[in-house]
């Protein structure tokens, strides 16, 4: 077996794994170096895709005025998922805080161009969600980068995608899959926020694990 990483190296790699963390809270408010976002964006676009056909885009939002407008969109899905949340966590729910669009460095939306290569394209024909699969790719690869670097990224999904792709004039093609806050923390928790507050435990991954086909042990 061919050993292309150090023992210290693989242990690095593993450490990335458990510190990334979802930030919604805690940015600094600082600038990102430009060596540095380019670094965090050229490691997204280094994720595999299928096909190769690379269908992501990457929209880099800065102004506080498009930001603030964002936010009023984060605002109104909230008020609507407040009412599907049961009501024993509804307390919970409204402690949480589940954005830092105003607070972070920069705002990210990464989308997919469902057209970049046609209707189907090398491995789309019979599973056409693979560009949308590939695309989340690179956002994992975007986020493990920003760790390794220090930045904190959050995933803002408390937001109605077909209202975010008005705001941001997207053409009919392209999708929006994550919008992302971005920027310097002071510090990065030691478990999953939702964790901590006990939303939810993390599963058991043993428990996750059939052999051949579901549901066997």
């Amino acid at each position: 077996m061919q050993e292309d990483f150090t023992e210290d190296e693989k242990s690095a790699i593993y450490r990335l794994f458990r510190s990334r963390r979802d930030v919604r809270q805690g940015f600094t408010g600082d600038d990102i170096p430009k060596k540095v976002l380019d670094k965090i964006l050229t490691a997204a676009h280094h994720a595999p895709s299928v096909g190769f056909m690379q269908p992501w885009n990457f929209i880099l939002l800065k102004s506080l005025d498009q930001r603030k407008k964002i936010h009023e969109l984060f605002h109104n899905a909230r008020k609507k998922e407040r009412e599907l949340i049961s009501p024993e966590k509804r307390e919970l729910y409204d402690s949480l805080k589940l954005e830092g669009i105003l607070e972070s460095s920069v705002n990210i939306c990464v989308t997919c161009d469902r057209a970049r290569h046609g209707e189907t394209g090398l491995g789309r024909s019979q599973q056409s969600n693979m560009d949308l699969f590939s695309t989340v790719c690179a956002i994992q690869n975007m986020w493990l980068a920003a760790r390794a670097e220090g930045i904190g990224i959050g995933w803002v999904s408390i937001l109605n995608s077909a209202a975010l792709a008005e705001e941001l004039k997207l053409p009919e093609s392209v999708e929006v899959v994550a919008y992302l806050c971005v920027g310097p923390v002071e510090s990065f928790m030691d478990e999953p926020e939702l964790q901590q507050v006990g939303w939810q435990e993390r599963l058991d991954v043993e428990e996750l694990i059939f052999s051949e086909q579901w549901g066997q042990r």
